[in-house]
């Protein structure tokens, strides 16, 4: 798995029009903080039971890349953690393509625990929506 940076990963995107943009962050996340437009919806896991269902998160990957395990395909969670998670397991599902996006949509924490002010997507000014 590679892993670039938002502004590096936006690059990518914009080179590889092929690339699948997959959003593995929860729902709520995914709706209300926002998300890059573009990107899917593929959750690594939901609330309440905050436990991957690695089969179904695989296999809807699967069905939203056409079945082309080399399709290329960009993660996005909300600090570049779960990514890595999800990147594993589709790897071991045969996926060769993958990137991680370092520091997600909304970046490491400060030093009041809040993100969105060191680095991430949002920080770094790349598009983004919300419902």
């Amino acid at each position: 798995m590679k892993h670039l940076l938002p502004q590096e990963a936006y690059t990518y995107l914009q080179a590889h029009p092929e690339a699948l943009f997959v959003d593995v962050r929860m729902e709520l996340e995914y709706l209300y903080v926002g998300h890059p437009p573009g990107a899917i919806h593929v959750a690594w896991y939901e609330y309440p039971e905050m436990q991957p269902d690695v089969a179904r998160f695989v296999a809807q990957v699967r069905r939203e890349a056409g079945g082309d395990l080399n399709r290329p395909l960009v993660l996005l969670c909300r600090s570049g953690t779960r990514t890595i998670a999800a990147g594993e397991a589709l790897a071991a599902a045969g996926f060769t393509e993958l990137v991680n996006v370092v520091h997600g949509f909304e970046g490491d924490p400060d030093e009041n625990f809040q993100r969105n002010r060191l680095n991430g997507w949002r920080f770094d000014g790349l598009p983004w929506e919300q419902m």
